[in-house]
């Protein structure tokens, strides 16, 4: 028991903090506050809340699940479910390391902002625009690498003494962080309270289907699911640590985080620039609720709103906007560096134990690996070598983002409900159709939910899967349908290269691993040694 123990984590609150560093990503920083604001304030709160009960908290503990029951990797713990679904493990390994991929230049991006906090002045705010920072050809390379180096020394600590300890840490500064910008923000007095109403007025007539699948997505990308995060952190927990209570705590800190960081940009952005929410109104009630606002105003959009428009609320309060600069972006950076630390350990892990490798070689192939990916994302991204890096229309970044978020991650997660919904329970066909059995029988296999467990089993045979899949489907079909018609006809580019990765994925597993061991949380001990 003591060397599990010292192959994972050591605590439950140890394990919610990682796993709410993987939840908590840019995407709850800018995605979820103007998508807010977007589709009717706290309408889409409502629903962004049920969603997460009704896919986020079951997929999540779906994935938990498998991996704590397996202890071990994303492909043997597939395989434990079904000998036939290994293949699904190597899919969870593939997605999240093309996320790393430019993931990391964005987290790159925030070290920068950070690091130039103290730099910026009504004076030379232009020197350090966001717009001349990425068309540089070296200095988005220079904090990419800076913020890869960082996730992975953490990684190379091991998921006690690195993940862990540093969770611990990280995750409550980031929230006290996020806290003390919001009551500052909300204390800034005029103009704070249009900012709050544009924020939160629940507004159903702005929130329509399109709302109501924005809001499933943002549910579903938020808690990082469908990417082998949850299995890779749920193989390191022991019996001590309550899955479906962690999952309830997860998806707590997860939404109170993005809400909080809404108070903090929208109060700020109503007080010191005003007249900037105006245009954005304006746009949402000629065009509707999707669309043309990106046009029209684009420094309010979510990239626009986090590295161009703040900068200059900040600037515009002294000096003493610079240390809420500072603190804002070391916000961020934590959150991304959270987020970065948890997919690279899904491939790490693997890495370790199918190879037998030692942690930090591991670590050290996985991020120059995707390191180096990484260049041609920030040179796309940033239009050097006059734009020639582009793929079917887009930019790498965003072509990549396209492929797993819309496509990749809602598949693993679809196949993770099925697999626990479906693959554990033996017997007949006609007896899995019962989910009263499908409770007993994770009952009997070790999932203990209580009176949830019947609600659960419920969710994730039939009504989870069937979400996700809209999710998917509704998702593939806004973007293609995009007003902007050759974006929509170059989606299927998208479409496209994704299939293909799938393939190459499950040709790769049955070619190279489907008859060969493939290692378990075990294996890294004895690789590691005793003091791992």
């Amino acid at each position: 028991m003591e060397t599990k123990k010292k192959n994972g984590f050591a605590s439950g609150i140890g394990f919610i903090l990682a796993a709410a560093g993987s939840a908590v990503g840019l995407g709850n920083l800018w995605g979820f506050p103007y998508k807010t604001a977007t589709y009717g304030g706290a309408a889409f709160v409502i629903v962004y809340l049920l969603c997460v009960l009704f896919i986020g908290s079951i997929a999540m503990i779906a994935e938990v699940y498998l991996g704590k029951r397996a202890q071990a990797n994303t492909i043997t713990a597939y395989r434990k479910t079904n000998k036939n679904m290994g293949w699904v493990g190597m899919l969870a390994i593939i997605i999240p390391t093309f996320i790393i991929c430019y993931y990391s230049v964005l987290g790159g991006w925030t070290v920068r902002f950070t690091v130039n906090s103290f730099q910026w002045n009504s004076a030379n705010t232009n020197a350090v625009s966001f717009g001349s920072f990425i068309s540089n050809s070296y200095l988005p390379l220079i904090f990419t690498f800076i913020f890869m180096g960082l996730a992975a020394l953490i990684i190379m600590g091991g998921v006690k003494n690195g993940i862990e300890n540093a969770s611990k840490i990280l995750m409550p500064m980031l929230f006290i962080i996020v806290v003390v910008i919001a009551i500052y923000s909300m204390c800034l007095g005029e103009g704070v309270g249009a900012g709050l109403n544009f924020y939160l007025n629940p507004d159903f007539s702005k929130l329509g289907f399109d709302g109501v699948v924005a809001a499933m997505g943002q549910a579903f990308y938020s808690l990082s699911l469908g990417m082998g995060i949850m299995i890779a952190y749920g193989s390191y927990t022991g019996k001590e640590i309550k899955i479906g209570k962690s999952a309830v705590m997860i998806c707590i800190f997860d939404t109170l985080v993005a809400l909080i960081a809404g108070l903090a940009i929208f109060t700020s952005v109503g007080h010191f620039n005003g007249e900037l929410l105006k245009p954005f109104i304006d746009t949402l009630g000629e065009y509707g609720p999707v669309g043309q606002y990106y046009a029209v105003h684009p420094s309010l959009s979510g990239v626009g709103l986090m590295y161009q428009t703040l900068p200059l609320v900040f600037a515009s309060l002294g000096w003493f906007g610079k240390i809420v600069s500072f603190l804002f972006f070391a916000m961020v950076v934590i959150a991304a560096l959270t987020s970065v630390i948890s997919l690279l350990e899904v491939a790490t892990q693997f890495i370790i134990q199918k190879f037998r490798i030692k942690r930090k070689k591991a670590t050290l192939i996985m991020a120059v690996a995707c390191f180096m990916v990484s260049i041609p994302v920030a040179w796309s991204v940033g239009g050097a070598f006059d734009g020639a890096i582009m793929v079917f229309g887009f930019d790498l970044l965003t072509f990549f983002d396209e492929m797993t978020n819309t496509v990749l991650m809602p598949v693993g997660a679809f196949l993770s409900c099925i697999c626990i919904g479906w693959l554990i329970e033996k017997g007949g066909f006609i007896k899995r159709v019962n989910p009263m059995n499908t409770f007993r029988a994770l009952k009997e296999d070790g999932l203990e939910l209580g009176w949830f467990g019947k609600f659960f089993a419920v969710m994730v045979k039939y009504i989870t899967p069937v979400l996700i899949l809209f999710v998917e489907v509704a998702g593939i079909i806004g973007k293609i349908t995009d007003y902007r018609v050759s974006k929509g006809l170059n989606f299927w580019w998208v479409i496209g290269a994704s299939v293909l990765l799938l393939a190459i994925g499950i040709a790769i597993y049955f070619i190279f691993f489907s008859n060969k061991e493939t290692g378990c949380n075990a294996d890294e001990l004895e690789i590691e040694g005793a003091n791992a």
